[in-house]
């Protein structure tokens, strides 16, 4: 195999992996930060080891294979490290080929200088076919296939397959053509666009079902006008997009018919007021697209360049969803009451913890859900037993969020309740949430679990408050992040900066956005500037 033929999605820019199979297997030891294949010599273990005694010490399987053998072969597999005889032990190829496979999420093959793509096709409507189907293949293969009925479908659709594939898979005029300083190592816009969604849109499904939806819109107004491939467009093309984008929703009737909810189609929609942030949010993810495509070399040029507008959209956004003080007590109580009938114990000291999580911790719910490749989100404890919480945020920014006092008891109950130590220990790699089925509990079983407490707090809801059992139902976990950021902001006055940091905002603009939602804190502010 060629190692060189695989690609680290990973790595800021993403970057093939060397040539060499022993350079691929030290480069994906660092990247997993465990061993993955090490050949002993009992040279290489002296040169390790200031004396034999210290190598026996140390190395006591190694040393005792290399007594009766001239070498011994230190491999991963399944999880765990086995040393065998060298004669013995899988090749190199078949443990560089396992490992990239166990880590495909990450790791993409090549082929013929452009990724693997499983090019899947779905049945459209002629308005529609060169959008929805060939952009179908972007989205990933389990999220495709419920929607294919059947490979003759596939077959059926050759026709706009091929039309969409010739439009997207295609180079433009601004494409870098150089190997060397072309970091994604794909030749066309289809294949730029895979690795553009895995390596911004992986993480959270709403992110890519909302990135794939404005590409569509983009490729739709495109095709319209004639226009292409999208590394071809100028800034001409681009400001007229943006025009047509915020003048009104022509360019969403485009693409209505590939993404109305399957449950309305053929139901006549209502007409509805125009949200200010989809016209926003089209124009940022087209900025994201070319900004990317520029810093990984695919591009020499940016021709989105300030296009969205995205300090002006920050500066007059102001967070809505923010629940009261009151609600937010009406939920605290039921995780400080008895488990609810039926429900085993081990099931409710792990929502207990859930909650905890999102309520002091403020983090995105895409932010709890665990990846095994990076050991990510993580708890661990200081020497003065001080808890933090370390989470993967949006832009594949770390961050360490202290965790309060407060929010400790239920998450050691919980981890009393697995059967592990009260605290996690300093090497400890394990996810903080898992699952009866799996590892870890994934995106939706975390948000039902929060969602249960919303809804076990309408018990509580005082007899004709209409207004908090509708706040109760709407409530998301989002609406604990936004009461999280409102509490640092507007009730403890912390500074933006550190609240920002906290909460992992790209702009300050977006945490100062909080201290709108409330006139109180500014209003005595100007009382003690100006007294009586």
């Amino acid at each position: 195999m060629n190692p060189s033929g695989w690609i680290d999605t990973a790595a800021s820019p993403p970057q093939p992996l060397p040539e060499s199979i022993e350079a691929a297997l030290d480069y994906l030891a660092s990247a997993t930060g465990h061993p993955v294949y090490i050949r002993w010599t009992l040279s290489r273990l002296k040169r390790g080891c200031p004396s034999l005694a210290d190598a026996k010490r140390e190395h006591p399987t190694v040393f005792a294979l290399l007594l009766e053998h001239e070498a011994a072969v230190e491999y991963w597999d399944r999880g765990r490290l086995r040393i065998v005889a060298a004669d013995g032990a899988p090749a190199p190829e078949a443990i560089l080929e396992r490992m990239l496979h166990q880590h495909r999420h990450r790791f993409h093959e090549l082929a013929d200088g452009t990724a693997r793509v499983p090019v899947t096709a779905e049945v459209a409507s002629a308005a529609t076919a060169t959008t929805a189907v060939w952009l179908a293949a972007l989205e990933p293969p389990h999220t495709v296939a419920p929607r294919v009925a059947s490979a003759a479908n596939a077959a059926s659709a050759t026709p706009a397959t091929a039309a969409a594939g010739a439009w997207l898979a295609r180079a433009g005029r601004f494409v870098n053509p150089s190997v060397v300083t072309n970091t994604l190592g794909v030749a066309d816009d289809a294949q730029a666009v895979i690795l553009f969604l895995r390596d911004r849109a992986s993480r959270s499904p709403h992110t890519r079902r909302a990135y794939l939806a404005d590409l569509r819109r983009l490729i739709a107004w495109c095709e319209r006008e004639r226009l292409g491939p999208l590394s071809d467009l100028t800034r001409h093309d681009l400001l007229a997009y943006r025009h047509e984008v915020e003048q009104g929703p022509a360019i969403d009737e485009l693409t209505s018919a590939g993404t109305r909810h399957p449950a309305r189609r053929g139901r006549p929609v209502a007409p509805r007021e125009r949200s200010a942030a989809v016209p926003a949010r089209a124009l940022a993810v087209v900025s994201s697209l070319f900004r990317y495509w520029l810093k990984t070399g695919y591009l020499i040029a940016n021709p989105a360049a300030d296009l969205s507008g995205g300090g002006a959209a920050r500066a007059t956004w102001t967070p809505k969803r923010i629940m009261r003080a009151g609600v937010i007590a009406l939920c605290d109580a039921v995780i400080a009451g008895a488990a609810p009938a039926g429900l085993a114990p081990p099931v409710w000291t792990r929502r207990c913890a859930i909650w905890s999580l999102y309520r002091y911790g403020g983090v995105r719910l895409a932010e709890l859900v665990w990846s095994e490749s990076l050991g990510l989100p993580r708890l661990d404890v200081d020497a003065g037993g001080n808890w933090t919480l370390h989470v993967l945020g949006k832009g594949n920014k770390l961050r360490a969020i202290p965790l309060p006092a407060v929010c400790l008891p239920p998450l050691r109950a919980y981890r009393l309740a697995r059967g592990l130590t009260p605290e996690p220990g300093a090497f400890e790699r394990l996810p903080p949430i898992h699952s009866e089925k799996r590892d870890a509990l994934g995106a939706s079983g975390l948000y039902d679990e929060v969602k249960a407490v919303f809804h076990a707090a309408q018990d509580h809801v005082t007899p004709g408050d209409g207004v908090t059992l509708a706040l109760l139902r709407a409530a998301s976990t989002h609406w604990l992040r936004h009461g999280y950021a409102h509490t640092l902001v507007v009730d403890h006055a912390v500074p933006l900066p550190v609240a920002q940091q906290l909460l992992g905002h790209a702009s300050v603009q977006t945490t100062a956005a909080y201290a709108k939602s409330d006139l109180a804190q500014a209003r005595a502010f100007v009382e003690g500037s100006f007294p009586a």
